[in-house]
């Protein structure tokens, strides 16, 4: 029997042409050839941070090795804006516009290219913005797009999971796009790590997938190639804040596709409950080595 090849998927079979039509392709080698990348990544990455198993081996929208290339990094923002309907601004405002009062120190979370967190800093010029991410390719990039727009910007290479941030040093924490590229435990972990970097009656917003929307139609979860989307649209972002301590859990839905979730945390907790969490964190198994140590808070 002649061997049976492997079907394309959907992605491979509609929206990859599509997406050759519509980006063009000699712009992205030009911009790809002006940066000496060798150089920019050894500026930017961090040497003592260390890839989750899940992070190394996964390949995200259906890229080899994910994250950690070059031509993911440049062509992350020009497929984007094609899969936000109804357009990729104006669902990231959403979470920009949902920030209250007027933050001093804002951390955007897995900022990738540094898109949303542009848009913190236009909106709050004022506060120092910083912007952390695992891949330094995609810091690179995120880099040189705030330079050309004259912001000044902060960006670093970490694990969300373990920033090495002091506790309690951000007014807001945000992530955008992030979570539905984490197995839940590990998006259970950021959350755990958004509450000790966050101060005292600090914001958190969260704006990614639909989970209602990613349980109802199920093609969704396959046509990008996203490993982990399934199990994020099988879990319940509002129910993962509340048992990290948040207050105030609200999610709401931007547009269709996307949802945006905002919480609180509290501006005091007793001791008694302090030692019950952190001592709950601790016993948390470990899955497939994408749990951190636990940090000394």
């Amino acid at each position: 029997m002649p061997m049976e090849t492997q079907s394309k998927t959907i992605f491979e079979q509609f929206l990859a042409p599509l997406f050759g039509q519509l980006i063009d392709r000699e712009a992205l080698l030009e911009f790809r050839n002006s940066i000496d990348w060798e150089a920019a990544i050894a500026a930017i990455a961090n040497p003592q941070v260390t890839y989750p198993d899940y992070y190394q081996h996964s390949n995200f929208h259906g890229i080899q090795n994910g994250y950690l290339n070059i031509d993911a990094a440049i062509t992350y923002d020009p497929i984007t804006q094609y899969v936000l309907p109804p357009g990729e601004t104006w669902v990231r405002e959403s979470l920009v516009k949902a920030i209250q009062g007027q933050p001093r120190r804002i951390l955007d979370l897995g900022c990738g290219t540094g898109t949303t967190t542009r848009l913190l800093k236009r909106q709050f010029p004022q506060a120092e913005v910083v912007g952390l991410d695992l891949s330094p390719q995609m810091l690179v990039v995120a880099d040189h797009k705030a330079r050309a727009e004259s912001l000044d910007l902060t960006f670093r290479h970490g694990n969300v999971m373990a920033t090495g941030l002091p506790a309690e040093s951000f007014d807001v924490v945000c992530a955008t796009l992030l979570f539905h590229e984490t197995p839940p435990i590990v998006a259970k972990t950021i959350l755990q790590e958004s509450w000790r970097v966050l101060s005292p009656g600090g914001q958190l917003l969260v704006l990614d997938g639909n989970q209602h929307t990613l349980r109802s139609i199920d093609w969704l979860n396959t046509i990008f190639e996203e490993p982990f989307i399934r199990a994020y649209g099988q879990g319940n972002l509002d129910a993962w804040l509340g048992y990290a301590r948040f207050e105030a859990v609200r999610t709401q839905d931007v547009f269709w596709l996307n949802q945006l979730s905002t919480a609180r945390k509290p501006l005091s907790i007793s001791t008694a409950a302090q030692a019950s969490v952190a001592k709950s964190d601790l016993e948390m198994p470990d899955v497939e080595g994408d749990r951190p140590p636990a940090p000394a808070w």
